[in-house]
């Protein structure tokens, strides 16, 4: 083995980056700087860029401008993992552990040649670089993930191919973990693992000395794992209140931060939109408002002209000091802050549905002894990976056959799907949503889709801003019986916040499966183990 690898970890520096797609501009200016041991978390509204950036940070795009130092054993897994054409999960973990096998055996031949001037220099940064890729405990950390990434039950002959989107992203993720690399970029890496995943890799990228870098919507990951948090939303006084889109710190200090900056936006928009009120009413009432112009009393017109004209150089320059501060305020306009794109609706109909069930079963995929929902009852579906949640509310949507009695008493059924698809991705969002509802409530109105997206076609959307799109359609057929599939995977942290307010208070019947802990650490109704 050839060896020419660092044995440290440089940083991954990016500089003013722009990436556009036709006339639509995705980064504009975007800086970013990640440490190594200080993972950073990439937030953002749906469709600001945290995907593209990824992309083009790890090489797999090309942006518009701008310049990158990444550090060369980089991996880089997006939301869809890819593989090569016939790979196999043993054939995808071998060649994870080739390089690290690789290098140990090359040790082993140098070791013997320590008396030759060369043999030892290519030892010592051999040495430095495995120990680095901890590659002497390889294998074990790759048997480690595939467990604890629920793949310890595959054949290690099974095709990728066909696997699960699920199984394909862990398995994605055991190879990672097995290479173990010098700089990460992960993108929502957590939509498809239980609580025990999720704690494998919260611990593996903490321990991990090189960067990291994670566009997440996982606000418990964020918190237990983020040092660092880059917000890619436009706020005039950045999250640290001085223009940067960097905070230093956890998650929840972050969120505090930001509205503290976007509060002071908000003042600094008003009291400067007061300070040009009142000038510009000065500019125009000062001649006005100084009475000069009333005839002298002692009939002295030379005094009283004299007085004139210094009255009318005050007043001059009155005005002028106010247009010069008025045109100095216009060069530095604070921008209104944008109104925040908020859902505040009603997710279900007044009134609710019931579901009464009793020995559910779907051969290897679900068993359910009992179930009893009562009309206006929120019910909460936990479980691990494979525990049969997706399958639940498949069978209680009507679109999946089970055995045993079910009774479902609704007159009208949402189910949001983990996996959004739509027949004609060329219509825009406007079109589909129109076609699939026929509702007089505007999509715009819903608060779930910028208007600047109603004319795009829904197939150039962001993952999960086509996910908005779906629950937009669902919540404005007003269902009695609504069924959501992990809900806040790939929206953002904002819309998450706001879909937990509304879940809380909707009248009719609601039924969750989710693995997300910051939701279930806060959920209040009743709750399913499966």
């Amino acid at each position: 083995m050839s060896v020419q690898l660092q044995s440290s970890v440089s940083s991954l520096v990016a500089r003013d980056i722009v990436r556009a797609y036709g006339d639509r501009l995705v980064l504009d200016g975007v800086d970013l700087l990640a440490n190594p041991g200080r993972p950073l978390g990439l937030v953002g509204e749906n469709g600001a860029g945290k995907s593209t950036l990824l992309r083009v940070l790890s090489g797999s795009e090309e942006p518009d401008g701008g310049t990158i130092a990444a550090p060369a054993d980089l991996a880089y897994l997006g939301q869809e993992p890819v593989f090569a054409s016939g790979a196999t999960i043993g054939g995808v973990l071998d060649e994870a552990l080739a390089p690290l096998h690789g290098a140990v055996g090359r040790l082993e031949e140098l070791a013997a040649r320590l008396d030759e001037s060369c043999a030892q220099d290519e030892y010592a940064a051999l040495l430095d670089w495995a120990t680095l890729h901890d590659a002497w405990d390889a294998d074990h950390r790759a048997e480690a993930a595939a467990a604890r990434l629920g793949l310890g039950e595959l054949h290690r002959d099974r095709p990728v191919a066909s696997m699960s989107g699920g199984q394909r992203m862990r398995l994605a993720l055991a190879a990672l973990i097995t290479r173990r690399p010098e700089c990460v970029l992960l993108d929502e890496p957590t939509n498809h693992l239980d609580d025990a995943a999720v704690r494998f890799l919260e611990d593996f990228l903490v321990a991990l000395p090189g960067v990291v870098v994670v566009a997440t919507h996982d606000r418990t990951f964020l918190e237990n794992v983020c040092t660092t948090v880059v917000d890619l939303d436009p706020m005039h006084l950045g999250v640290d209140g001085e223009g940067g889109s960097r905070f230093t710190g956890g998650y929840s200090d972050y969120l505090r931060a930001k509205q503290a900056s976007r509060e002071r936006w908000e003042q600094a928009f008003l009291d400067q939109q007061k300070e040009l009120g009142d000038l510009r009413r000065a500019a125009a009432t000062s001649a006005r408002a100084v009475g000069h112009n009333r005839p002298p009393r002692d009939n002295d017109k030379f005094v009283h002209h004299k007085q004139g004209q210094n009255v009318a150089r005050t007043v001059s320059r009155r005005v002028k000091d106010a247009e010069r501060r008025i045109e100095a305020l216009e060069r530095d306009r604070v921008p209104k802050p944008p109104g925040p794109l908020r859902f505040g609706g009603a997710l279900t109909a007044e009134g609710g549905a019931s579901v009464f069930a009793r020995d559910l079963v779907v051969p290897g995929r679900v068993r359910v002894l009992r179930l009893d929902v009562a009309s206006g009852e929120h019910l909460l579906v936990t479980g691990a990976n494979g525990s049969g949640k997706s399958t639940l509310l498949k069978v209680l949507a009507g679109e999946l056959e089970a055995a045993g009695h079910l009774q479902v008493g609704a007159r009208r059924v949402g189910h949001l799907r983990q996996e959004v698809t739509f027949a004609r991705p060329d219509r825009t969002v406007q079109e589909v949503y129109d076609d699939a509802t026929g509702s007089p409530v505007p999509i715009s109105e819903l608060g779930l889709v910028h208007p600047r997206d109603l004319n795009r076609p829904v197939g150039v959307l962001s993952v999960g801003q086509q996910r908005r799109v779906a629950l937009a359609v669902l919540v404005s057929r007003a269902p009695d019986l609504l069924l959501l599939d992990e809900p806040t995977n790939h929206i953002s942290l904002a819309l998450a916040e706001d879909l937990e307010g509304a879940l809380q208070r909707s009248a009719g019947t609601v039924v969750v499966a989710s693995h997300d802990r910051w939701l279930r650490g806060r959920w209040q109704g009743s709750v399913l183990a499966l």
